[in-house]
Order: structure tokens, then sequence, then C-alpha cells
């Protein structure tokens, strides 16, 4: 079976409104796909400028097969890499995240500068040329404290994203901000059924008990359309804009990417058990309006996020395998903020806690289903799942052209 050409039939012949066919979810040659014609072409969220706080600070990253360095410069400059040595292809950061003065690959003590070039290898001979084998860089752009990477050779214009986030993130100033915990959970699906479960709360009430105390599970919150004829969603907008945060919905024409500042419910002002502030200090000190509810980010394939008043919820996902995908939280709050004194812990994570406990089990039931020969796609709540369908309509139009460029090669008979 020639899988592009049968990715692309299926492609063209799926119901729209209705999930996709179960190769999607299920198949490992589909997965590969995924890698080569999105993963491996695309802007990608791996991490926050706050995780690089001093020069030589670093944090890893593997995105399919290529693991990634993201290393702060001496000149403060954010840059990424290959984590592969030029020597004989060991990893040169093994460790999550850490600081050095040099990038020193344990195999043979080959040794980078913080901006890639070699600087020490030891009796290679006396016409061996070190300019040529510096560690190979990864297009990197950070943003209002968020960091993405592309693999690509060529990468899209980041600008956009930019021009895009800036007016609604800037004044959180989360690039200043600290990670006061962070947790990965590896969720036994395809990464598209776990964003496929992000993108509407259909199942909120009946699965996050914690969630539904101060979220909303009105579908303005997670659709894409009509959400400015909500009125508390436009009082909301209202509020926000008078005190300077960009809070209107906002997509790209492509629907990639989108921002939007929604309500929370009553009078809460935050995700915790009582809806009030889980940190007694501000996220950031330029925000002094209250009730600002939260402002969500959505960047597919990567991440999700939620800024609050007092702290704010981003996600990460990467693929693992075509049915695996590894969904990595963390809680940024002030800079400044002490546990303990300005926040209990426990209290600042609880409720994503435990709704990332609920999603995941609910994720891993939706693959076990799927994986069933008498699975077929089944129809999306026009009421509930907008997000999903516009999601999973992303995807299509995403793959469908990129992968008739490879195909038409081998569809026309040409060598």
């Amino acid at each position: 079976m020639d899988v592009r050409a049968d990715m692309l039939r299926r492609l063209r012949n799926r119901q729209p409104g209705f999930s996709l066919d179960r190769p999607f979810y299920t198949d490992p040659d589909y997965f590969r796909l995924d890698l080569d014609l999105i993963w491996y072409r695309d802007w990608l969220f791996v991490g926050h400028d706050c995780e690089l706080p001093r020069t030589g600070s670093y944090f890893t990253v593997q995105i399919g097969d290529h693991p990634v360095v993201v290393v702060r410069d001496t000149a403060g400059e954010i840059r990424a890499f290959h984590n592969s040595c030029r020597h004989r292809g060991s990893r040169v950061c093994t460790a999550a995240k850490g600081t050095s003065a040099k990038l020193v690959c344990p195999y043979h003590q080959w040794t980078y500068d913080l901006d890639g070039r070699l600087v020490f290898a030891r009796q290679m001979g006396p016409d061996f040329d070190m300019g040529r084998y510096g560690l190979k860089p990864v297009a990197c752009e950070a943003v209002c404290g968020y960091i993405f990477v592309c693999l690509a050779d060529e990468p899209a214009d980041f600008a956009p994203v930019r021009a895009a986030m800036a007016p609604y993130f800037a004044p959180h100033r989360l690039a200043e901000a600290k990670v006061a915990f962070e947790s990965t959970i590896v969720e036994k699906a395809n990464w598209k059924l776990v964003w496929e479960n992000n993108r509407e709360c259909y199942h909120c009430a009946g699965n996050h008990p914690e969630l539904c105390k101060t979220f909303p599970e009105a579908p303005t919150n997670s659709g894409v359309e009509m959400s400015g004829e909500d009125p508390e969603m436009a009082a909301h907008w209202a509020h926000c804009e008078a005190a300077g945060l960009a809070s209107a919905f906002r997509i790209d024409r492509g629907g990639q990417y989108r921002m939007i500042r929604v309500p929370l419910l009553r009078d809460a002002v935050s995700y915790t058990m009582s809806g009030r502030p889980a940190v007694r200090r501000r996220l950031s000190d330029a925000v002094e309006a209250d009730r600002i509810g939260s402002l969500l980010l959505y960047h597919y394939p990567t991440t999700w996020n939620h800024v609050l008043g007092d702290h704010a919820v981003t996600f990460r996902v990467l693929p693992v395998s075509a049915t695996e995908t590894a969904v990595t939280t963390k809680w940024l709050v002030h800079k400044d903020a002490v546990e303990g004194v300005d926040y209990d812990l426990a209290e600042l994570t609880h409720v994503w806690t435990e709704t990332n406990d609920q999603d995941r089990r609910i994720v891993e039931e939706n693959a076990a289903g799927i994986a069933s020969p008498a699975y077929e796609p089944g129809p999306y709540s026009p009421v509930h799942e907008g997000g999903v369908m516009q999601f999973v309509d992303w995807y299509c139009r995403f793959v469908e052209p990129r992968l008739a460029e490879t195909e038409a090669p081998a569809l026309l008979g040409v060598a």
C-alpha cells in the first residue's frame, strides 16, 4: 500500500463534521507523515524565556527523531541547535535542563561555544578545520515569553505570529516570570486525540468537577464563531480593553493559532477550588485590573494556554509515537513570588493536576475505542464541538496540499 496515496484519498473523501478515519489515530506510517508534514516543517512552542535566566542556561526537548537544545548565549540571545555532536553524533546535552559555560559532549569532550561554534576537539590532527563542525542551528524565535523553534531548512515567516501575540501577551510579562512547577504526563493516544479533547468542553461537566468550579463550559469559550455575540463575552472584552488588555477573539487566516480573553464563572478570578487567587502577588506588575478572566492561546500543533491575573498555566504537546503523546504543563508566577508565602503549591496546581489526569483517562479510553475494528467516524456536535471541527479542518487543510505536492510525481508515474 502507498501510504501517501492512501492518506490523500482519505482526506479527500472525508465527511466534514465527522471524526477522522481510524488510521489517522493509530497507524505508525500515518504518524510518520504527520511528523514529516507538520512537526518537522512548522513553528513549535518548546518553552519559556524565563527558563533560561542566565548566560549558559539551557533546556532540551525531543521532537520526533530530533533532539534539540535551547540555550541563552553570552549576548543574552536565545538560540537552538540540533543536540547532536558533529563528531560521532552523541547527544551533547543529556540533562533536561541546566547551566554551562560551554556545551561539552560527554563522549569525547568536543566543546562548543554557546553560539554553536566548535572551540575544542582533542587530537584531531593538524589539518582539522573546527570551523566546519559547529552545532547545526535550529530556527528559533522568542515572543512575549514564549520560545518557538522550527526544524525546517526554510521556516515560514514568524512575523505574523509575533504581531498577533504581542498585543495580548506583552502586558503579562511572562519573560520575567518564573516556573513554580511543571509536570509531564504521557497519554497513550495519538496527538490529534489529545487536541480534539482539548478543543471542546462538551465533556467537562461529566469529567472535570474541579475545573467546572471556575471555567465555563460555554461553547463560545472553545469554539471559533459568534463569540462577540455573547453579551457576557462582549461585556468582558469591554471591561478588559478599557484596562488596556487586548481581549477580542482573533484567529489567523489559516486557523493555526487564535487568542481570546474569556470570563471565569461568577466572581472567580483564578483556577482554584474557591475561585480566589492562588497567588497573592499579581503575575505582572503592569496589569492592575481585576477580574480579567483567562487569556487563552492556542497554537497548533504544540500549545494551549491560560493566562490569569495571578498566574499562567501553559501546555506543550509533543508526539512520542502513533499512540503516545507527551503533555507538559507549567505554572508560571511572578518572579518574586515566594512559595509558602505568596502561594501554596498544592493549591496553585490542584485544579489542573486533577484536570490533566482526568483528560488522560478520557483520551486513553477514546484511543482504546478507536483501536477497535468496529470504529467508524462519528458526528461532532455542532453546538459544543465547533472547536474540534475547526482543529480537524485545520489539520486536513494543512496536510492535504503538502501531501499532494509530494505525492504528485508518484501519481503521475514520474520517477
